[in-house]
C-alpha cells in the first residue's frame, strides 16, 4: 500500500475532485481483487454489524480487540493493506472520535446497515473509508501483541464539509442517524502510520491483526443486531444464531447485486443502444517509491466508440518524443500504462489519465510520490532493496524528502534610525516547486520568535519573504533571521539591524531608555524596569522619570518627582482593575530625553485574580476588569502573614513580599506594612490611611545608610490580626552594585567594513543586563555607539566601518544599577577583510580520459578567504563495487591552474575525486567527493567540453563570458564554439543559443539581457564531426550594474600620450590589477607601459597603431568581480590619434566664432570667445589683411577671464566693406576666425545700424514700446491699448479719430505704462483710423491703427464672438399670446446674426412665429402653439467665424406645462380685458349741504354688459322717489338724489358684474346741515371734481373659487374719477397706460432703432440676471 503524497497530506484545501478521485483510485485495485472473495467476505461483514453494537456498550471501559471486530476479513495479506472497515453503527463514529484523526461517514442509516454486508458493492463508502482508516486513525496500530489498542481519550474538531454537502448536526440521542461530514483527507503528522506502510514488518503485524479478528467470528456465539425502524427512532434488539444472521445478509447481497448489475447495464445503453461514454474500469494507484526505482500507472477504459487516452503530469500533456526513454506509454485492448524509468525527485508530481470519444471525457487521478534517502548511501544498495529502513523515519513529507532551499536577493546588514520605518526582504527559491505546499516562514530576533504586531509587519508572497519595522525603536535592533522550512527540512538567513537614536528635541539630551517591561504586576504596585540608553548626550544621566498612562486614554501621568537611578521602579498609586502602559525618559543636566518605546499593557490585579479572569478579558475600549470578591462569611480575625523578606531594596525603596495567613476566613484580607529603626521598637505604620490589598509593598521614604527592620499585619472586618515576624535588619542602599568595567578588549579582522571586538566579563557581575561597545577613529578622539541595544556575551560584530581606517575599541557593562566604567581601550586595527582558508571548490568534471589518466576541472570556491588563492590540491580513490576505497594524493605540490591530470591510474577503474584550494592561510576543506568517473580511452570524435566558463563586467544588460578550450578536442581540431544562455529558474528545454555561427575566439560579450533577471551560461565546442558535450553550467549571474561601478576611461595628456585607465575603490591589501588584450593576460609588451598606483592602474600606448587594435580589459583580483573593458577599432585609432596630434599641436579652443552684432545705439560689434585664455593671452585685429589698431573709430578689449575677444566701431561706413579677422596667440597656442562683410551682407548690416540709431534717438523721448492695437473685453467693449514708456509727469496723450480729436474725459496716469481707450457698444458707426500721440518737451512719437474693411470686419466678428460666448442657456416662457424662448446677452449688434432650428429643420419666420430683439433679450415667440411646435429648438448665434448654439428641449413635460400657462394666461388676458368694471366718474367723497341736490354719474364697462347695483352702508339699496338710479345703454350709470338730507350721508357703493368679474367702487356721502343758502356742493365744483379713488375688483374665476366676497386691487395704481361721463368707445386707461410705458420704455433701449410695437412680458429671470429689468415692461423688438 502506498503513502499519500507529502505536499497533498500536509495542504488542508486542494481540489475536491482530485481528492476524491485519487482516493478512490488507491482502492480501486483491491476492490476487484476482493469480488471472487465477496463470499467470505459478506460473512465477516454480517458478523462485524452485529459486533458493532457490541462494541458500542464496551467502547467505554476501553477499546479491546475482541469487543471492537472492526477488521473487515480478505484473506490475502492485500486485502489487509486495503484497511477498509466495514462499518454499520454509531458505535464507531463514537469510537472514531476518540482518535486522534476525525472520521466521517455520510450514509443514511439504511445504507450503514446494508453496507457492512456489501462491501463489494458499495466501493463509494469503502473508499471513504479506506482514507479515514489509512490517514486518519493511527490509534489502531495493528499487530499489537497483547490485542489491545489504546485510545486516548481525547476528541478532536472535525473536518469542515464542502460547501455542496447537505449540513447535519451531530446528536448524543440519535446514536444511529449517520452522520454527514466529510473525511479529513491529508491531515496526517505523526510519524508511525500504521496500514500504509511497505515494509514486510509491518504486514506481519497486520497479519496477526487479521487473524486474530478472524477467530472473533468462529466463536459461534450470538451477536446483538442493531436494528432501526423507518417510522420511529426506537431500537430492538433481538437474539439471532450466526448462520440466520450470515444468511438474511447473503439474501441482500446477492439481492443488491442483482439491481446493481441490472441498473449499471442500463445506463450504458443509449437511444441508438450502441454509443456510450468513457468509463474507468480499473483506475491507476498512486505510488510512493525511492529514487532510481521503475514506476508503471495502468488503467482501463471501456467506452464506443473506443476512447482516446491521454496522460498527464500536473495537469501538462506527457510529451513521450521529448524525454525518449524516460516515459512509455502503452495501449492494449483496453488496458493502458504509463511507465516512468529511473524516477527522480523531481517526478514527483500528480499524474492522470484522460479518456476521451464522441460522448464525452473522462479523467482520473494518480499521485507519485519519490523518496530520497538520507546521508551518502551506494546508490547501488537501493536496487538491491535490502537495506534496513529503521534509520529512516516516516515524516509528514515522505521518507527523507529533501528539498534545496536557497535564498537570493539577499538583505544584508541593515542601520535604521529611531521612527524610521525599514524593511528586510528576501527572495526564496524552493526545489522541487510544489504549489500545493506552502514552506513555513519565521522571523527571528535574536533567536526569538517575532510575531506580527503594530510594530512588526511580515508578508510572504510566494517567492519573497519581508519583514516591515513600521516604527523602528532600539528594541528592535539585534541579529534577525528568516527560517524557512519544508517538513523537516530548513534553511536560516540572518542579518545584523541597527537603530540609533533619533535626533534630541533638546540638544545635549541623553537617548530613550529601551526594553520597557513591567514585572511584578499585583494590585497596589507594578514594578517598572528598562535599559539604560548608550547615548548620554555627552553628560552623565541623572536618572530617569517614569510616565504612566490608563489603557483608552491618552493622558500620562509622571509617577516620581525627582529623578530614579536604578532602572527598576516601582509604580504605586494604581486602581485595582485597570490596565496601564508605562515609559521611561532619561535626564541629565542639558534636559529630558525622547520617551521610550510603551510597554505592553499590564493590569492591577494580584497574579491569581488575573489567571482567575484570563478567560475573561477586560473591555478593550477601557482596559478596565471589574474583580468581585466572595460573599464575606462570619469574621474570622486573619493570623499573622508568613515568610515575610526582602526581595530588593535601593537607595530609594524597599520591597517587601511575603504569603498571606492561613487563618484567614472566607473574607478578604487586607495589609498593614510597619517599619522601625534597627535596634529598636519604635514601630510605624507604614500605610496608615489605605491598606494593602497583595501581598507585596514597596517602601519609600526611608532614610539613605540607616538600617530598617519591617513586618506586616493582617485586617478584616473583624479586626487587625498579630504582626508577622520582623525581617532581619535591612540597610537602605543599593544592593545590587554598578558593574565593574570588562577586561582584555581583543579586535579581529573580520569584512573589509566590519571588525570582531571580544572581551571578557567583569569580574563579580551580578544580574548584567548586557554590554555597550563604542568604537571611534584613532587620533579623532570621537566615540560612537556600535550598538543601541544591550548584547549579551562577550563577543560583538561591530558593522559599519570604514575601510582602510583604523579603529579603537571600548566597552562598558549595563545592569539595573546603572553603566559601568569604560574598559581600557583596545589596541588599533585596520579596518579591512580578514585572511581566512577558502572554502572547498565544487563542480568536478572530466575533461578528458585515457587509458591511464585523466584531466579533471572545478570551479574556484566561493570565498576565497580573504587573499588569492595560491593553489590546489586534488586527492582521489578507487570504487570498487559501489564501495570507495582510501584517499591518495594526486600532486604534492599546488597547481594554480583550475584543471589537472592525474597520471597512473588504471584502466576501467572507478574513481572518485575531491579537491581542495589553498592561500596563504593554509589549505581549505577538501570539496564533496565527485560522482564516481571510469578511467577510459574516450574515443569519441566530437570534443570533450570546454572548462573554466566564467562571467565577467557584469552591468544591467550584459555581460562577457570566457572559457578555455576543451583537453580534449576530438579526432578533428576545433573549428569554433557555441554559448547557451537560460533563465536561472527556467526549464531545460529553455536553452537557447547565443550565436548561431560558431565562434572562433574564446570570449563573447552578450547583450539584450534584462535587468534584476538571474542566468545561467554553458558552452560547446565544436569540430568537422560534431557538436561535443556542454561544459558545467556558470553560477547564476544576475544582470545588474552594481553601485560604484566604473568603467576603464581613455585619456590623451598635453603631450600627446594615449592611455586607458581604470579605478577601483573596493580593493583589498593584496589586490591587483590585471590587464588584458582580447582576454589574453598582457605579458611583456614594448608597445605597452603599464603604471598601477593604490587605486589606480594605467595602460599606456607608446605609438598606437593597427598592431594594438583590439579589446583592453582589466579586472581587478581579491574583489567581487570588479572588471571593464575598452575596445579600440580602427575609427577608435583615428579620433585618437587626432585627439593626440591636436594635443601636440595645440589650438586656443573657440567657444564661437568671429561673430557680428549691432549694439541699441547702432553701433557694430565684432566678438569671439575662447574656452579659456591665460593672462598671457594675446590678439591681432586685421582689416583686408591689414592689422589695425585700437583708437576713435575701433575700441579692442580681450577679457582673459571669459575667452572674451571684441572690436566695436561706431559707425559703418562704404569703406569699411571687406574682411575681418581676429588671431590669437596663448602660449604655442594659436587660432584665428574670419567674418566676410561684402555686398548685401554689408549693405543690409549697415541699413540695420541706421535704423537702430535711430531708433536710439527716438527712445529718448517719450515713446511706445507697443504699438496701438485692439482687444475685446469680457464686457464685450472694444479697448485700443498701447505700451509707452520715458514718460514723465508733463507727458501728454491726445487720441484722434480720423483726424478728429477725441475728448477724453480725465488724464491718464500713466502708472502701468499702458494707455486705454474704452469704446462701448462698438457698431459701424465706430470704424475709422485712430491715432495717438504722445509729446513732451523732449519730443513725440504716434502710433495709428486703421480700423477699415477687413480689420474692423476681424474686430467685429470678435466683438461678436465675445457677445454670443455672453449669451445664457435658453428658457421657456409662457404668454398670453404664446410661448416664448429667449436668452440674454451683454449686447446687441446688428453684425451677430441669429438663427433658430426646429428638430434640425431652419424656421422660417410667420406672424405665428416671429423673433426678435428687445433690449439684450434675443427671443422666439410661437403664437398659438400646437403639439407640432414640440422638439428641441437651437438659437444659432453667428460671429462671421463661428457658430455658437444654445439647446433648449421643449418636449414632454417641459411643453406640458408651457402649454398650460399659457392657456391659463389666455384665459387670464381675456377675463381682464372683458371683466365688469368701472370707468370712472365717481369721487372719493362728496361732501354737500342738507336740501341741495346731488348727482352723480359714471360709465361702466364690460363684455358681456355687466349688471349694476348699489349699495348704501354695505347694505343692498334700490331707487325710490327720494333716490333714482339709472343704468342706460350699458354703460351710462346715474345717481341723484332730487333733495339730499343728513339720512342720506354714508358710503354708497357701486356693484357692476359680469362673468369674467366684479368690481365695486365706493363714494363717500357727506351731507352738512343747511347753514346758508348756496347753489353749489361744499368745497367742489360739480362739473370739475376730481378725486382719487380705489376700485375693489374679482375676477369671475376668484368668485367661483372662494364662493365668498374676496376684493383685490388691480394693480396698486390709483385711478382718476371724474363726474364727467367718458366717451364710451375709449381705450381702458390701463392698456393706455402699459402701451405707452412699453412704447417709453422700448424706445429708450433701442435708442432710435426702428422697430415693431408689442408687448412683452418680461419673465421673472430678467430681473434677477442684472439687477436693472423690472418685473413687466415693454420694448421695442425688431423681427427677422
Amino acid at each position: 500500500m502506498m503513502s499519500l503524497p507529502f505536499y497533498q497530506r500536509h495542504h488542508e484545501h486542494y481540489d475536491r475532485a482530485y481528492r476524491h478521485k485519487a482516493l478512490s483510485s488507491t482502492v480501486s485495485q483491491y476492490q476487484k481483487e476482493t469480488k471472487s472473495k465477496s463470499a467470505v467476505y459478506a460473512q465477516g461483514s454480517a458478523a462485524y454489524t452485529r459486533g458493532s453494537a457490541a462494541y458500542r456498550h464496551s467502547s467505554a471501559a476501553g477499546f479491546s480487540l475482541d469487543s471492537s471486530a472492526a477488521y473487515s476479513h480478505g484473506s490475502s495479506a492485500h486485502d489487509l493493506e486495503s484497511a477498509a472497515y466495514s462499518y454499520g453503527s454509531t458505535a464507531y463514529d463514537h469510537s472514531a472520535a476518540q482518535s486522534k484523526r476525525s472520521a466521517a461517514y455520510s450514509l443514511d442509516s439504511e445504507s450503514l446497515s446494508t453496507s457492512s454486508a456489501a462491501y463489494s458493492h458499495a466501493s463509494e463508502s469503502i473508499n471513504k473509508l479506506a482514507a479515514a482508516y489509512r490517514l486518519g486513525s493511527e490509534a489502531y496500530s495493528f499487530g499489537l501483541k497483547n490485542s489491545n489498542l489504546m485510545i486516548e481519550d481525547q476528541s478532536y474538531k472535525m473536518s469542515p464539509k464542502a460547501k455542496r454537502a447537505k449540513q447535519s448536526l451531530i446528536s448524543e440521542d440519535k446514536e444511529n442517524k449517520a452522520l454527514d461530514y466529510s473525511v479529513p483527507i491529508f491531515t496526517g503528522r505523526e510519524v508511525n502510520i500504521s496500514g500504509i506502510t511497505d515494509t514486510e514488518e509491518e504486514r506481519i503485524k497486520e497479519s496477526a491483526a487479521y487473524v486474530a479478528k478472524r477467530n472473533l467470528f468462529a466463536t459461534g456465539e450470538g451477536v446483538s443486531v442493531s436494528k432501526v425502524a423507518k417510522t420511529s427512532e426506537e431500537e430492538h434488539h433481538e437474539k439471532k444464531s450466526r448462520k440466520v444472521a450470515i444468511r438474511e445478509s447473503a439474501e441482500r447481497v446477492a439481492m443488491k447485486k442483482t439491481l446493481e448489475e441490472t441498473q449499471a447495464f442500463h445506463r450504458k445503453l443509449n437511444q441508438d443502444k450502441l454509443l456510450h461514454a468513457p468509463e474507468f474500469i480499473i483506475e491507476p494507484r498512486s505510488h510512493t517509491i525511492w529514487e532510481k526505482e521503475n514506476v508503471r500507472f495502468n488503467c482501463s477504459v471501456a467506452g464506443w466508440p473506443e476512447p482516446r487516452v491521454t496522460w498527464y503530469k500536473n495537469n501538462v500533456p506527457i510529451d513521450v518524443q521529448a524525454h525518449p526513454g524516460k516515459y512509455i506509454i502503452q495501449s492494449r485492448y483496453g488496458l493502458h500504462s504509463l511507465e516512468i524509468t529511473e524516477c527522480e525527485f523531481d517526478d514527483t508530481a500528480q499524474y492522470h489519465a484522460s479518456a476521451m470519444n464522441v460522448k464525452g471525457e473522462v479523467s482520473v487521478y494518480a499521485s507519485l510520490v519519490v523518496k530520497r534517502y538520507k546521508g551518502e548511501i551506494d546508490a547501488s544498495l537501493l536496487h538491491a532493496r535490502n537495506l534496513s529502513l529503521s534509520p529512516f523515519a516516516v515524516t509528514p513529507h515522505g521518507y527523507a524528502s529533501r528539498f534545496e532551499i536557497s535564498f537570493v536577493d539577499k538583505f544584508d546588514v541593515a542601520f535604521g534610525r529611531e521612527g524610521e520605518t525599514m524593511s528586510l526582504g528576501c527572495t526564496v527559491v524552493i526545489n522541487p516547486d510544489i504549489k500545493r505546499f506552502k514552506p513555513d516562514i519565521e522571523w527571528y530576533r535574536n533567536g526569538v520568535l517575532i510575531t506580527p504586531s503594530k510594530w512588526v509587519q511580515m508578508q510572504w508572497s510566494g517567492e519573497r519573504a519581508s519583514l516591515t519595522l513600521t516604527h523602528a525603536n532600539k528594541e528592535d535592533e539585534g541579529l534577525y533571521t528568516l527560517r524557512v522550512a519544508m517538513g523537516e527540512y530548513y534553511e536560516e538567513y540572518s542579518g545584523y539591524v541597527f537603530v540609533r537614536d533619533a535626533d534630541a528635541e533638546i540638544p545635549g539630551a541623553p537617548g530613550a531608555p529601551l526594553d520597557v517591561q513591567c514585572l511584578d504586576a499585583n494590585k497596589d504596585y507594578v514594578i517598572v524596569s528598562w535599559k539604560q540608553p548608550a547615548v548620554d548626550g555627552g553628560n552623565p544621566i541623572l536618572g530617569y522619570f517614569i510616565d504612566r498612562c490608563e489603557v483608552g486614554t491618552s493622558h500620562w501621568t509622571q509617577c516620581n518627582e525627582n529623578p530614579v537611578k536604578f532602572a527598576r521602579f516601582p509604580v504605586t498609586g494604581l486602581i485595582e482593575g485597570r490596565s496601564y502602559i508605562f515609559r521611561v525618559r532619561a535626564v541629565n543636566k542639558a534636559g529630558v530625553s525622547l520617551p521610550s518605546r510603551v510597554s505592553e499593557p499590564v493590569a492591577a490585579l494580584d497574579p491569581a485574580d488575573r489567571a482567575r479572569l484570563r478567560s475573561h478579558p477586560s473591555a478593550p475600549w477601557t482596559g478596565q476588569i471589574i474583580v468581585t470578591e466572595e460573599e464575606p462569611a462570619e469574621g474570622v480575625v486573619p493570623g499573622p502573614p508568613t515568610d515575610l523578606q526582602v526581595i530588593e531594596a535601593t537607595k530609594n525603596y524597599v520591597v517587601l513580599s511575603w504569603k498571606p495567613p492561613g487563618q484567614r476566613g472566607h473574607e478578604g484580607i487586607m495589609y498593614f506594612v510597619e517599619k522601625c529603626v534597627a535596634g529598636t521598637e519604635d514601630w510605624q505604620r507604614v500605610n496608615t490611611e489605605i491598606p494593602v490589598k497583595s501581598p507585596r509593598f514597596a517602601v519609600f521614604d526611608l532614610s539613605e545608610g540607616k538600617s530598617y527592620c519591617f513586618r506586616v499585619r493582617c485586617c478584616n472586618s473583624a479586626g487587625i490580626g498579630e504582626p508577622s515576624e520582623a525581617t532581619e535588619a535591612t540597610v537602605v542602599d543599593d544592593k545590587l552594585d554598578i558593574p565593574k568595567a570588562p577586561g582584555r578588549i581583543m579586535p579581529t579582522r573580520n569584512t573589509d567594513t566590519s571588525v570582531v571586538v571580544t572581551w571578557t566579563e567583569p569580574p563579580d557581575a551580578k544580574e548584567l543586563v548586557g554590554y555597550y561597545i563604542e568604537s571611534s577613529v584613532e587620533g579623532s578622539g570621537r566615540w560612537e555607539p556600535c550598538n543601541n541595544n544591550p548584547v549579551k556575551g562577550t563577543r560583538f560584530v561591530c558593522h559599519g566601518l570604514n575601510t582602510g581606517e583604523k579603529y579603537i575599541f571600548r566597552v562598558r557593562a549595563v545592569n539595573a544599577a546603572g553603566l559601568s566604567e569604560f574598559s581600557q581601550e583596545s589596541e588599533p586595527i585596520e579596518v579591512k577583510a580578514a585572511i581566512a582558508a577558502p572554502s572547498p571548490p565544487y563542480d568536478i568534471v572530466v575533461l578528458e580520459s585515457v587509458r591511464d589518466s585523466m584531466v579533471l576541472g572545478w570551479k574556484q570556491p566561493e570565498a576565497i578567504g580573504g587573499t588569492e588563492i595560491t593553489g590546489y590540491y586534488v586527492n582521489y580513490r578507487e570504487v570498487v563495487d559501489g564501495v570507495p576505497g582510501k584517499w591518495k594524493e594526486a600532486n604534492i605540490k599546488a597547481v594554480t591552474e583550475r584543471a589537472y591530470r592525474i597520471q597512473n591510474l588504471k584502466e576501467n577503474m572507478v574513481y572518485q575525486f575531491q579537491v581542495a584550494a589553498a592561500n596563504l592561510a593554509g589549505v581549505g576543506a577538501p570539496s564533496k567527493p565527485s560522482k564516481p568517473f571510469k578511467c577510459e580511452e574516450w574515443t569519441i570524435a566530437v570534443p570533450g567540453p570546454p572548462h573554466d566558463v566564467k562571467c565577467t563586467e557584469v552591468r544591467k544588460d550584459s555581460l562577457v563570458l570566457l572559457w578555455k578550450e576543451p583537453v580534449y578536442s576530438g579526432r578533428s581540431p576545433i573549428v569554433g564554439y557555441y554559448v547557451d544562455m537560460k533563465e536561472t529558474e527556467a526549464k531545460e528545454e529553455r536553452w537557447r543559443s547565443v550565436n548561431e555561427k560558431p565562434l572562433q575566439k574564446k570570449f563573447l560579450k552578450i547583450g539584450g539581457l534584462t535587468q534584476g533577471v538571474s542566468y545561467v551560461f554553458r558552452v560547446r565546442a565544436t569540430n568537422q564531426a560534431g557538436v561535443g558535450k556542454p561544459s558545467d553550467v556558470t553560477d547564476a549571474v544576475i544582470a545588474e550594474t552594481r553601485p560604484g561601478t566604473k568603467e576603464v576611461v581613455v585619456d590623451v595628456d598635453d603631450n600627446g600620450v594615449i592611455s586607458l585607465n581604470f579605478e577601483c575603490d573596493q580593493m583589498s591589501p593584496d589586490s591587483k590589477f590585471i590587464w588584458s588584450k582580447n582576454y589574453e593576460p598582457i605579458e611583456d609588451d614594448p608597445r605597452l607601459n603599464i603604471d598601477t598606483k593604490g587605486g589606480k592602474s594605467k595602460l599606456s600606448f607608446k605609438d598606437l597603431g593597427e598592431d594594438d587594435l583590439g579589446i583592453y580589459s582589466c579586472i581587478v583580483t581579491d574583489t567581487d568581480g570588479v572588471s571593464s573593458s575598452y575596445t579600440i577599432d580602427e575609427e577608435e585609432m583615428k579620433r585618437l590619434l587626432a585627439l593626440s596630434h591636436e594635443r601636440q599641436f595645440p589650438t586656443v579652443p573657440l567657444i564661437s566664432e568671429l561673430a557680428v552684432e549691432i549694439l541699441e545705439k547702432g553701433e557694430v560689434r565684432f566678438w569671439l570667445q575662447a574656452e579659456k585664455l591665460s593672462g598671457n593671452a594675446k590678439a591681432n585685429f586685421v582689416f583686408n589683411d591689414k592689422e589695425i589698431f585700437n583708437g576713435e573709430k575701433y575700441k579692442m578689449k580681450v577679457d582673459q577671464n571669459t575667452g572674451l575677444v571684441e572690436m566695436i566701431m561706431d559707425k559703418l561706413e562704404e569703406k569699411d566693406e571687406g574682411t575681418y579677422t581676429f588671431q590669437l596667440q596663448d602660449g604655442k597656442a594659436t587660432n584665428q576666425s574670419s567674418l566676410v562683410l561684402i555686398g548685401d551682407v554689408f549693405k543690409k548690416l549697415r541699413d540695420e545700424a541706421d535704423f537702430q540709431r535711430k531708433e536710439w534717438h527716438r527712445k529718448q523721448g517719450p515713446h511706445f514700446v507697443d504699438k496701438l492695437g485692439w482687444e475685446v473685453t469680457d464686457e464685450c467693449n472694444v479697448m485700443l491699448k498701447c505700451k509707452v514708456a520715458n514718460i514723465k509727469k508733463e507727458t501728454h496723450i491726445v487720441w484722434y479719430k480720423d483726424d478728429r480729436e477725441i475728448m477724453v474725459d480725465e488724464e491718464h496716469d500713466f502708472k502701468d505704462g499702458v494707455c486705454t481707450l474704452l469704446i462701448s457698444e462698438f457698431s459701424k458707426k465706430d470704424a475709422g483710423t485712430y491715432e495717438v500721440i504722445l509729446k513732451d518737451d523732449r519730443g513725440k512719437d504716434s502710433s495709428e491703427l486703421k480700423l477699415k474693411d477687413t480689420a474692423f470686419a476681424d474686430l467685429m466678428n470678435e466683438v461678436c464672438r465675445k457677445i454670443a460666448l455672453s449669451a445664457t442657456d435658453l428658457k421657456i416662457q409662457s404668454t398670453a399670446e404664446g410661448i416664448r424662448l429667449y436668452s440674454y446677452v451683454t449686447y446687441y449688434v446688428e453684425d451677430l446674426r441669429v438663427g433658430w432650428v426646429h428638430n434640425d429643420t431652419q424656421i422660417k419666420f410667420t406672424d405665428r412665429m416671429r423673433t426678435g430683439v428687445t433690449g439684450e433679450q434675443i427671443w422666439l415667440q410661437i403664437n398659438e402653439p400646437t403639439p407640432q411646435d414640440k422638439g428641441r429648438y437651437i438659437m444659432e448665434l453667428f460671429d462671421g467665424n463661428t457658430t455658437h448654439k444654445k439647446t433648449v428641449d421643449l418636449s414632454g413635460q417641459a411643453f406640458d406645462e408651457a402649454f398650460a400657462e399659457f392657456q391659463r394666461l389666455k384665459q387670464a388676458a381675456i377675463a381682464e380685458k372683458n371683466r365688469a368694471r368701472v370707468l370712472g366718474g365717481l369721487p372719493d367723497v362728496v361732501t354737500i349741504q342738507e336740501g341741495k341736490a346731488l348727482n352723480l354719474s359714471c360709465t361702466v364697462w364690460g363684455d358681456p354688459t355687466p349688471e349694476v347695483s348699489w349699495l348704501k352702508n354695505e347694505k343692498s339699496f334700490v331707487s325710490d322717489a327720494n333716490c333714482i338710479l339709472k343704468f342706460e345703454s350699458g354703460k351710462n350709470v346715474s345717481f341723484s338724489i332730487s333733495t339730499v338730507s343728513t339720512q342720506d350721508s354714508g358710503k354708497y357703493s357701486i356693484v357692476v358684474k359680469n362673468k369674467y368679474g366684479t368690481e365695486t367702487s365706493d363714494v363717500t356721502v357727506i351731507v352738512m346741515p343747511v347753514s346758508g343758502q348756496t347753489d353749489t356742493v361744499q368745497g367742489h365744483n360739480q362739473n370739475n371734481k376730481t378725486v382719487s379713488k380705489k376700485k375693489k375688483a374679482m375676477t369671475a374665476s376668484k368668485q367661483k373659487e372662494g364662493g365668498k366676497k374676496d376684493f383685490i386691487k388691480t394693480h396698486g395704481e390709483e385711478i382718476t374719477a371724474t363726474e364727467e361721463t367718458p366717451d364710451p368707445n375709449e381705450i381702458p386707461p390701463l392698456e393706455a397706460e402699459k402701451d405707452t410705458k412699453s412704447n417709453q420704455q422700448a424706445a429708450k433701449k433701442t435708442a432710435g432703432k426702428a422697430g415693431v410695437a408689442e408687448k412683452v412680458p418680461q419673465p421673472t429671470e430678467s430681473s434677477d440676471r442684472q439687477g436693472k429689468k423690472p418685473l413687466e415692461k415693454a420694448a421695442l423688438g425688431k423681427p427677422h
